[in-house]
């Protein structure tokens, strides 16, 4: 895990703070979840639901992350904007029924562009980035399913700290490979601050699985977060869910005002 080290190295234990009212957004959506917030420049670590950080789920489209580092580093992908043709299935997400750049594919979170990249890497090469990242509990399936069926799981602490060597170029992949997959994660940009993020959502058993994970800039400086929720209403309206527990949490911390 890398909730201890994170926890143990980054802060002092007066610095780890658990963060009970964060559970009214949860219930405001009827879900159960749990929310990491680390702001590095103060080393202060917050979270909601500590246990349910610790456990691993799978990882649905936050893998886009990993896949687009391994892809980039591999040569699967030329470049942030190498096109893969639509191979003419309709599906149900209209944005998907086209050609996408990988840039393109990342934001509208496009699973058969990112299966496609899977294919290309392989199985023996995608293993050995899992075992050498030491990505959540590195299980491969089918190569193209992996990440969705429930093989590959990782924990919100192992996100939080993923995410965190990304940013810092801290993974073992060249520093241009990493500084394009954060230049696709940034999705909001404005004069007071820089949202960077991966939306996931995912099916186990009758469960669907939420995740947001990535950071918020401002004034050059960090903050870190994941959040993780499930919920076992079929109808649940999940983009809307994730950004307003995300926002919501966010907002309630003093951020996108541009004073952090």
């Amino acid at each position: 895990m890398l909730l201890a080290p994170l926890l143990i190295t980054a802060c002092a234990p007066n610095n780890v703070r658990e963060e009970k009212s964060w559970e009214k957004y949860f219930t405001q959506h009827k879900v159960e979840g749990c929310f990491m917030l680390f702001d590095n420049s103060k080393g202060l670590f917050k979270v909601y639901n500590l246990e349910r950080a610790k456990e691993r789920f799978l990882p649905a489209s936050t893998f886009k992350i990993f896949n687009s580092l391994v892809g980039l580093e591999t040569g699967a992908i030329k470049d942030t904007g190498m096109v893969i043709k639509w191979d003419g299935i309709t599906r149900s997400v209209p944005e998907w029924n086209q050609d996408l750049s990988m840039r393109e594919a990342f934001r509208v979170s496009a699973v058969p562009y990112y299966q496609e990249v899977a294919r290309r890497i392989g199985k023996p090469t995608m293993q050995k980035w899992l075992d050498s990242v030491k990505y959540g509990n590195m299980k491969i399936s089918s190569i193209d399913t992996f990440w969705l069926d429930n093989s590959l799981k990782i924990s919100p602490d192992e996100e939080l700290g993923f995410v965190k060597q990304l940013y810092f170029d801290q993974l073992p992949f060249h520093k241009i490979t990493m500084q394009w997959v954060r230049s696709v994660m940034l999705m909001e940009k404005t004069d007071k601050y820089e949202l960077s993020y991966k939306t996931g959502w995912g099916i186990a058993g009758p469960k669907e699985i939420g995740w947001v994970t990535g950071w918020v800039e401002e004034n050059g400086r960090p903050t870190f977060f994941v959040l993780n929720f499930e919920s076992e209403d079929p109808d649940i309206e999940m983009r809307n869910v994730r950004m307003s527990i995300l926002k919501g949490i966010l907002q309630e911390e003093g951020y996108f005002e541009g004073m952090k």
